[in-house]
């Protein structure tokens, strides 16, 4: 297999990291970072050594595409290394410096055959000067996170220039996280996510609260985008959410919202349990029933079953 090693120029005469993949019989071509633009395309695969030089990490995959290199990026880190690890980098995997022969040979040939299973669309889209062949996506530019600037499905037009979003020409009155959530499922059409994934690619790995602020922001991006795609966003049993655009009209049966009924009863001004106005005698009054007991549970600690 061969291997092109990218490392910083600090690291250029440092051993290889990881140091196992000395040992694996490979043919290895080291250069630095700076040396992309005149690197050999004929590698299988891209180890970059961003032990000493975290800031590789996520500019690399900009870095390759600009050199027109069509690889898989395989990044290297320390243990510290791995805090800062993320998945808006434009990398195919990540493995720690400290990993053994066995762990690295692994990586390496699936990397390599994942990526030519998959014909590497977006490389080859890119060494033509065309935008990948993604549905959705115009060729309108990227972020610094190799994402469209812009996404349209159907009638609906997502642009991060501006931060806006329009619905048919409708403008939607959006959130910042509102607006990065719509994005993300729009970016992901058909494809089921967990509430983990929806909140690592929408909050980002340095948010630390629960999984249930997902449901509380999709309950409120569906009641914006109204009639015409509410129901775009289903709710899959045990798992997570998924964006299908396409049956926008149809309801969404597979699961209804966690939590969700007791909003839209609050929500509604409908009496709940507790509720002075529900008309039922209230604790403490002489028409009470007796109490069981059983302890009240706080609506906010009800557990998400999916």
């Amino acid at each position: 297999m061969r291997i092109l090693h990218i490392c910083p120029a600090a690291a250029r005469t440092a051993p290889l990291a990881p140091q196992s993949l000395e040992y694996l019989g490979h043919q290895v071509e080291r250069i630095t970072a700076e040396e992309i633009p005149g690197a050999d395309g004929s590698a299988d695969v891209a180890v970059v050594d961003a032990c000493l030089d975290l800031s590789l990490a996520p500019r690399i995959g900009t870095v390759i595409a600009a050199a027109d290199l069509s690889l898989p990026i395989i990044v290297v880190l320390s243990e510290g290394g791995l805090a800062t690890a993320s998945a808006k980098w434009d990398v195919t995997d990540i493995i720690l410096s400290s990993a053994g022969p066995a762990e690295v040979e692994a990586r390496l040939r699936v990397a390599r055959d994942r990526f030519r299973a998959a014909g590497d669309p977006a490389g080859a889209a890119r060494s033509r000067g065309a935008a990948p062949a993604t549905p959705g996506l115009l060729p309108s530019g990227r972020n610094e996170h190799g994402e469209p600037m812009v996404v349209v499905t159907g009638a609906l037009r997502i642009d991060e220039t501006s931060f806006t979003a329009d619905l048919g020409g409708r403008p939607l009155d959006l959130t910042y996280r509102e607006f990065s959530l719509l994005k993300f499922f729009a970016m992901h059409p058909e494809r089921v996510f967990t509430r983990d994934e929806i909140l690592l690619g929408v909050w980002g790995d340095d948010y630390y609260g629960g999984t249930r602020t997902v449901d509380v922001h999709v309950r409120r991006l569906r009641a914006k985008l109204g009639k015409d795609l509410e129901n775009a966003i289903h709710t899959v049993r045990n798992v997570g959410y998924r964006f299908s655009p396409d049956t926008a009209g149809e309801d969404d049966d597979e699961e209804s919202d966690p939590g969700s009924s007791a909003a839209n009863s609050s929500d509604a001004g409908l009496p709940t349990a507790g509720s002075s106005d529900a008309g039922s005698p209230t604790a403490g009054s002489s028409d009470a029933a007796p109490t069981t007991g059983t302890p009240s549970r706080h609506p906010d600690s009800e557990e998400i079953s999916a």
